[in-house]
């Protein structure tokens, strides 16, 4: 009984921790979008963080941090105010931004498996690559 109580134990804290990574942090999903895309030094400063130009701030760490699984995975652990989010910020640079994307593509995408992959998503958005 006594390793039966062991056992059930362990499996509960790796249940937990299996929980607990089922989506990135959720603490920056109420940022206004809208606002960092008004605002073009802080959306330069965040795409200068993720080129490693500049100092970044913790959200800006953890988004660099988080970046290249989230492009591996198809977003899978973004919540989906992350998911909104992302989509918003790549229409915006595409479109109004095109050299710093190009910038990230090139960090982030240099085989071009990310953009290969999105692109009928983002061809459905109107964007042309």
């Amino acid at each position: 009984m006594k390793y039966f109580k062991l056992i059930l134990f362990f499996f509960m804290i790796c249940a937990t921790s299996i929980n607990a990574e089922v989506t990135y942090t959720n603490k920056y999903d109420k940022i206004d979008i809208d606002a960092l895309i008004k605002n073009e030094r802080l959306l330069k400063h965040y795409v200068n963080c993720l080129l490693d130009r500049e100092k970044c701030r913790p959200d800006g760490e953890e988004l660099k941090r988080f970046l290249p699984e989230a492009l591996e995975t198809e977003c899978a652990k973004c919540t989906d105010a992350q998911k909104i989010g992302s989509r918003r910020i790549i229409t915006h640079l595409i479109k109004n931004k095109r050299e710093w994307w190009n910038e990230l593509e090139k960090k982030y995408d240099p085989k071009k498996l990310y953009i290969t992959r999105y692109a009928k998503e983002l061809e459905k958005q109107g964007i042309k690559l």
